[in-house]
């Protein structure tokens, strides 16, 4: 009997490596992928799989939102794909929770998928499902924000550190990440960064444009009351409607407060 796959990722070049992954192991059908959390939920509920490769960070819907919408009693066995930094994924490793972690290697692949089969074939109720989506959410709650960011280029995912980031540009859809080195475009949305990112370090200053505030060197002055942003590198950068919340995060007094 084969086991009924549904990929979940909203990266194509991710869905892409399971499924290649998967290619050779005849007891694996894949039924169906899906791109967004969304319709991962209508998917999971019309289609009933026995197995579902799961991306934790998704933007609108993600990963921990699927599982509650959809309900534990009629969840499938799990394989969780995720970008959590190391520290995190301890608590995957101590409650024996198969988990991927972006760019996984084939042996690593092999060795979550062995596991899952297991649970599989023991027929893992609910109450442990339920323990180990408990402890996905602590994770969540502990440690809302992302520490790196994944970029897809050339066929392969790569990380960006969040301390590295200058600034963040809007692109419609995308966005674009400038660092020191070289920029970087991946799909998410400024405001979807806006909610990931670590508000100590970032702050919107224009409905385009997130700033490392550790990269700032100065605000000066420009016309009709509004200012530019100076970064370190002499990039200027115009300060919108954000200008008060920027003066908070900077910890200016009210003396020479923007605006």
């Amino acid at each position: 009997m084969s086991i009924r796959t549904l990929i979940i990722d909203d990266e194509p070049l991710a869905r892409r490596s399971v499924r290649r992954f998967l290619r050779n192991d005849p007891t694996i059908d894949v039924i169906s992928e899906c791109g967004d959390g969304q319709s991962a939920i209508d998917a999971i509920r019309s289609l009933r799989p026995d197995l579902i490769f799961l991306d934790v960070q998704m933007p609108e819907v993600d990963g921990f939102e699927v599982l509650r919408r959809v309900g534990l009693d009629r969840m499938p066995t799990v394989i969780f794909v995720t970008a959590y930094d190391r520290y995190a994924l301890q608590a995957f490793d101590a409650n024996a929770i198969d988990y991927l972690l972006k760019p996984f290697s084939h042996e690593r692949f092999r060795r979550s998928l062995s596991r899952a089969k297991e649970r599989i074939a023991a027929q893992l109720n609910p109450h442990e499902t339920r323990r180990i989506v408990t402890v996905l959410e602590q994770m969540h709650t502990q440690s809302p924000y992302v520490e790196r960011l994944p970029v897809a280029e050339n066929g392969r995912i790569t990380f960006v550190k969040t301390q590295e980031i200058d600034w963040i540009e809007a692109e419609g859809n995308y966005a674009r990440l400038h660092t020191r080195s070289r920029d970087h475009t991946i799909r998410e949305t400024l405001s979807s960064l806006q909610c990931k990112l670590n508000p100590r370090d970032f702050v919107r200053i224009h409905r385009s444009a997130i700033v490392n505030v550790h990269r700032i060197r100065e605000i000066q002055p420009w016309f009709h009351g509004y200012h530019v942003v100076v970064l370190e590198n002499g990039k200027e950068l115009r300060l919108s409607r954000y200008q008060h919340e920027v003066a908070d995060r900077l910890g200016l007094r009210s003396s020479t407060r923007l605006g």
